[in-house]
């Protein structure tokens, strides 16, 4: 929702459900880019090409009523790396590897990388669980050593550090900064 007033968010999040389509994201970027991210959820194969024509073609005659500013819109599918926000995000890829960052640290850090045990809690007062394996805590560390497997300096894990069982950390969904989906891409179908 970046730099999106909250009237214009429900009035294109009207919209798009409307179509029975669901609203991800909303964001103004340069030059006048409005940018629009809907998902399929009900789909099997996910947003078409024609979904994207069709709430585009419906949100450009709905911005000319509404005297809504911009100059180019896009309409697009989430991706791989999925923006997670809603508490319905986090209800329906429970047991998915996410990757989120608090606005303020929990046990001293910002950042994780773990399962997604799903959501629970009163609306206004939602607590997301993640399981994170010790693995998964030192590779989010690790920063810029991320590629060669350990930071710089840092040692490598031992047998013990491996099998040790993973946490389970928990955080209220207010205190998300932003979340996003692991891209799981698998390049074997099954064909040779």
């Amino acid at each position: 929702m970046a730099g999106v007033a909250k009237e214009l968010y429900a009035l294109i999040e009207r919209t798009v459900e409307g179509l029975d389509y669901e609203l991800v994201d909303v964001e103004r970027a340069g030059h006048g880019l409005l940018r629009v991210t809907l998902d399929a959820p009900a789909a099997a194969g996910g947003v078409t090409v024609e979904d994207c024509e069709r709430v585009s073609h419906q949100l450009t005659h709905l911005f000319a009523v509404e005297g809504v500013d911009y100059d180019r819109l896009e309409v697009s599918s989430p991706g791989v790396d999925r923006r997670l926000a809603k508490r319905r995000d986090f209800e329906r890829f429970a047991g998915a590897q996410v990757q989120v960052q608090l606005l303020a640290p929990l046990d001293g850090r910002r950042r994780f990388r773990g399962r997604l045990l799903g959501v629970a809690g009163a609306v206004g007062q939602e607590r997301v669980r993640i399981e994170v394996s010790p693995n998964d805590a030192d590779a989010q560390s690790a920063g810029a050593g991320r590629a060669k497997g350990r930071a710089p300096g840092k040692k490598r894990s031992t047998p013990d550090e491996l099998a040790a069982p993973p946490q389970t950390i928990e955080f209220a969904l207010a205190d998300l900064d932003r979340a996003r989906l692991v891209p799981v891409l698998n390049f074997r179908s099954g064909q040779r």
